[in-house]
């Protein structure tokens, strides 16, 4: 049965909703849970019929969204660390952790190791498409700067994650660029489209409108575009929810109208909710991990329990390994 060592202290609200999201989960799925963090904080919010089925690792350390990354690899005793330790040492498969995204990924890497071949782990994020599927978009902030040949393994990374998570056979994988034209995009994206030329599903260079038209799969760019395109389409969602309810208050006629399209929002509301994803997985490193939003409520922790679990079921860490052969060396 697949072990999930669970960061209880990371989030922004404490371990209130990281423990009802975890409960949710174990009515749904059969795992192992190890909760990581304050004991005297955790077992008030446990059910009694649970206590003697849930672990506990105890660690009273904190790791804020104020402290730096790199402050993670000294802390030794914090929750982070240690759940970290548990999949390095093989006492769990995977980690969920919505607390300081910086210091999971850091230690993740440091920790954990990379894959056989993996020059760099990147995060992924899954986005809505028209075609009512998600579209697999990475790197999304785990490299600010990145190399043609780090462009190339996050392409093929997302390709399986592609298949193996979301049940894509054959997915189009594109290369995020100012135009769909090969000579389009800037040195590094050039580059990195020599090397994908010849892969299996690459189609080329893809533009910011494809991520969600559902004409690829997989949207390949780096850390710092990624991020910007995340937070761009976040914050679309948010002014479009918001103009839709103002211009609803201001008018008579639209709230008639409103009353019909109740099911539609209720639709839209649940295609762009991070919390039905849960969370994002660090591609490329040795076991699982998967980043949740530190605003994470019960809903988002439970469907990142889920992702991990079918992470470690799926065995997408080995198809990325035998993928990444195919990938021709930069010169």
């Amino acid at each position: 049965m697949v072990k999930i060592a669970i960061d209880a202290m990371g989030g922004d609200f404490g371990p209130k909703p990281i423990i009802e999201g975890m409960l949710k989960a174990l009515k749904k799925e059969k795992f192992i849970p190890i909760l990581v963090g304050k004991k005297e904080e955790i077992l008030p919010l446990l059910p009694s019929s649970y206590r003697d089925k849930i672990s506990i690792v105890e660690a009273d350390d904190v790791i804020s969204m104020e402290d730096a990354a790199t402050d993670a690899i000294k802390r030794k005793e914090s929750t982070i660390y240690k759940a970290i330790e548990l999949v390095k040492n093989g006492e769990a498969d995977g980690v969920v952790s919505a607390g300081h995204s910086g210091a999971t990924m850091t230690l993740a890497t440091l920790r954990l190791g990379r894959l056989k071949g993996v020059l760099r782990p990147a995060l992924v994020t899954l986005m809505p498409t028209k075609e009512n599927r998600r579209s697999v978009l990475l790197d999304v902030g785990a490299n600010v700067d990145s190399k043609p040949e780090h462009l190339a393994q996050f392409a093929v990374m997302g390709g399986c994650y592609a298949e193996d998570m979301l049940k894509i056979k054959e997915p189009k994988i594109g290369l995020l660029a100012n135009g769909e034209e090969d000579s389009k995009g800037n040195e590094v994206t050039k580059s990195a489209f020599k090397l994908l030329k010849d892969y299996p599903g690459f189609i080329g260079n893809v533009e910011g409108g494809d991520i969600f038209n559902g004409s690829c799969d997989v949207i390949t760019c780096d850390g710092f575009v990624g991020n910007l395109v995340l937070k761009s389409s976040e914050g679309v969602a948010s002014t479009v929810s918001y103009l839709i309810k103002d211009y609803i208050k201001r008018s008579p006629i639209a709230i008639t109208g409103a009353l019909l399209m109740r099911k539609v929002f209720k639709l839209l509301k649940k295609e762009i909710d991070y919390a039905e994803v849960g969370g994002a997985p660090l591609i490329g490193i040795k076991g699982c991990v998967i980043v949740s939003h530190g605003k994470s409520n019960p809903k988002a922790i439970k469907n990142a329990i889920f992702q991990a679990i079918r992470y470690v079921d799926t065995g997408v860490n080995e198809h990325i390994v035998q993928r990444l052969e195919l990938l021709p060396k930069e010169n």
